[in-house]
């Protein structure tokens, strides 16, 4: 039986596993990690950090399965995107790299929109976009931004480090390549004084970037001569991995962060959502700050040590309180669709009846509702609605999260056999690319299965409506002390509790 390593790189473990070319996975390994470095508006990882997971990972399954470790035919990594590595002209790291969460930018954005002017990325530029990260680099560390060569995702990174190559694809690379082209008399690089030669090779997900080196540490260096894939982001590995990989469908991942969009045949834009060509597809949508990570908060916070999932099961089992509680699920800014750092989470209209079981509805519904704000402009834009959103990540798991998205989102949930898409999705990628199906639909026709579908409940509907009407006035209404208290944070004055604060009253 022969297998492919899939891979994917996610927010806080990096997940390996042997799968056949019927999509049955035989052996999976998850090891959680890196810490990142976070600190205010800071999140910073050492890529290096990866690698190391990477050769933890491939051991563990290289020693739990050794003779199917010794029948893979092709490696492919899925990863998460809004990451970047920098790398010199030796290919080392110049620093760590800056994680999706990073916002030091947003000054540097600010004035990078300004001297862009007209050009068409220049609407796009915040505080998580690249050439904000680069522009932000350029000022507070010019040594490394001059010895700059070379820009990479992380999971371009894992390949560049298994193959000694370093490459990309379209649609990690689509905002940096959009800066690199010609608009006028220059590209948006040209504002850095950068050319284009910090992109790296852009090849298909379901290209060979080169075969994996020798000299490799152990158990890597059995595998050397494999190809290995260039893989894409961990959104769409994730979205091949559900079957949603064509037009017309929506699909929802909810992991660390939540990423939800909507696949359509030609190019349209709507307000705070990221418009990228994936091959024929045009994408509509995009990765919000806040998801499943945002139930396991709740759960830290009223003291569980256990299982996430279990822990959220238990207090949605209980009895909840006829007035629901709104929750704001900004607890680390928000990317899609406001693009805004300084956005901070809050419950609103609690009282002492209220307890965990109501504060867990309020988690799962606001994200829901965030959800819904997307899928509202998606369909706008397209000009009609989705039949379905195929749901996929760890919070797939739990069926009264996927039924409250039906309901507040009034369209059906389906829930594929796959408990990782990204993996089924690498695998997808590698077993194309090794030439056993003829196209991306063909080997999601052949590797995807549903195993629940939601659909939405007519009685709950006026409730959610009435809900969702709440939840966007609560947006509006606190949006500016939000952008109030993150200014607190940088000059708090002598607050109780606070590093080298007094403790008189």
């Amino acid at each position: 039986m022969s297998v492919v390593l899939a891979c994917d790189l996610g927010g806080s473990s990096f997940r390996a596993a042997l799968i056949d070319r019927r999509g049955e996975t035989r052996a999976e390994c998850a090891i959680p990690g890196p810490a990142l470095n976070d600190h205010l508006d800071r999140s910073e990882v050492a890529a290096e950090a990866w690698w190391a997971l990477l050769l933890r990972a491939a051991d563990r399954l290289a020693q739990e399965e050794p003779s199917l470790f010794a029948r893979i035919e092709g490696i492919a990594i899925c990863g998460v995107t809004r990451t970047q590595v920098f790398l010199g002209h030796d290919g080392r790291e110049l620093r760590p790299a800056l994680t999706w969460k990073d916002a030091r930018a947003e000054a540097a954005a600010t004035g990078l929109r300004k001297k862009l002017g007209t050009h068409p990325e220049a609407g796009r530029i915040n505080a998580f976009h690249p050439l904000a990260r680069l522009a932000w680099l350029a000022e507070a560390e010019p040594e490394r931004f001059h010895a700059l060569a070379r820009v990479l995702e992380p999971k371009d990174y894992l390949n560049f480090r298994l193959t000694g190559r370093q490459a990309s694809d379209p649609v990690s690379m689509a905002r940096l390549v959009a800066c690199a082209q010609p608009a006028g008399e220059s590209s948006a690089l040209i504002a850095l004084d950068l050319s284009s030669t910090i992109i790296p090779t852009l090849l298909a997900p379901y290209d060979r970037v080169d075969p994996v080196r020798t000299g490799l540490p152990a158990p890597l260096d059995r595998l050397s001569g494999l190809p290995v894939f260039c893989g894409c982001n961990d959104t769409w590995a994730a979205v091949a991995g559900l079957g949603a990989l064509r037009t017309g469908y929506a699909y929802n991942i909810s992991g660390t962060t939540e990423v939800l969009g909507v696949l359509g045949p030609e190019e349209v834009e709507a307000e705070g959502l990221i418009t990228v060509d994936w091959g024929g597809l045009w994408h509509l949508g995009g990765p919000s700050q806040n998801g499943a990570d945002t139930a396991a908060w709740l759960a830290e916070l009223l003291g569980n040590s256990g299982s996430v999932g279990a822990h959220i099961e238990a207090l949605l089992a209980g009895r909840r309180h006829p007035q629901p509680l709104i929750f704001l699920p900004y607890l680390q800014g928000e990317r899609v669709p406001y693009w805004n750092p300084n956005l901070r989470g809050a419950f609103i209209g609690l009282s002492r009846q209220h307890g965990p079981t109501d504060l867990a509805y309020a988690v799962l519904e606001g994200v829901a509702c965030l959800n819904r704000i997307v899928l509202e402009r998606a369909e706008a834009a397209l000009g009609q609605p989705v039949g379905e959103i195929r749901f996929g990540g760890g919070a797939a798991a739990n069926s009264v999260w996927a039924q409250i998205k039906a309901d507040l989102c009034g369209r059906s949930v389906v829930v594929g056999n796959a408990r990782e898409p990204g993996l089924l999705g690498a695998a997808i990628i590698a077993w194309t690319g090794l030439g056993h199906f003829a196209s991306l639909t063909a080997a999601q026709d052949a590797l995807v299965s549903i195993a629940q579908r939601y659909d939405p409940r007519p009685d709950r509907k006026a409730a959610y409506d009435a809900l969702y009407a709440l939840y966007r006035r609560s947006e509006q209404a606190l949006a500016p002390i939000s952008a109030d208290l993150a200014a607190l944070a940088q000059n708090p004055g002598p607050l109780p509790g606070l590093a080298g604060a007094g403790t008189a009253p």
